[in-house]
């Protein structure tokens, strides 16, 4: 083949795939606007009172007495926080770390003004950290403990959300986002839950 030809085979290839590429993007972009956030997190009938406290404990207490060892068998330690209205959104952090990574701010932004948004004010919100099924069951509980705090951080001091209105729980590998698959990075992502009114 010419070196011409090969070129612009090449470029007929890529605008095919960009092509291709940008509806997907727009609709990906779509899920995770601020209005959208709220539309998912305002279906006010549903809410109810959660105790971030107790529900790290229940997570604490199975993780202990190292109950369903095997995750695909494991039910899921606060089924009720899959009745509420929620988000699931991919937050970047620091590997084994709650350093939240500078890509994810813009999405800590929109969470922010989702909160901030007049039709949310009377409610509150529950941050619940999840990760993957590897490595040590305790060590993931923990780790996903600071990652929910850290997000909880950064609302409350840089977007100065109320603390009153935000409580983190972890809840590691004890609650599977896709029990089918332990192992998947979609297990990694942090809920938003509309957890009660204020």
């Amino acid at each position: 083949m010419q070196p011409g030809k090969k070129a612009r085979r090449d470029m007929a290839l890529l605008t095919v795939c960009l092509m291709v590429a940008m509806p997907v993007a727009a609709a990906f972009a779509q899920v995770v606007t601020t209005e959208n956030m709220v539309s998912q997190l305002a279906d006010l009938e549903t809410t109810a009172e959660l105790d971030a406290a107790v529900l790290r404990q229940q997570a604490s207490d199975r993780v202990k007495s190292k109950v369903d060892a095997v995750a695909l068998k494991r039910p899921p330690v606060a089924a009720q926080l899959r009745k509420l209205p929620h988000l699931n959104l991919d937050i970047q952090f620091n590997p084994d770390s709650p350093v939240i990574r500078p890509d994810s701010y813009r999405m800590l932004g929109r969470i922010a003004d989702a909160f901030a948004d007049p039709r949310m004010l009377p409610y509150g919100f529950l941050i619940v950290g999840h990760t993957e099924s590897t490595g040590k069951r305790e060590y993931n509980l923990t780790l996903s403990q600071r990652r929910a705090d850290s997000i909880r951080d950064v609302l409350v001091t840089t977007f100065k959300i109320s603390p009153k209105r935000i409580q983190a729980v972890g809840l590691g590998e004890e609650q599977l986002l896709d029990p089918e698959h332990p192992r998947a990075p979609v297990n990694q992502q942090i809920q938003i839950v509309t957890a009660r009114k204020l």
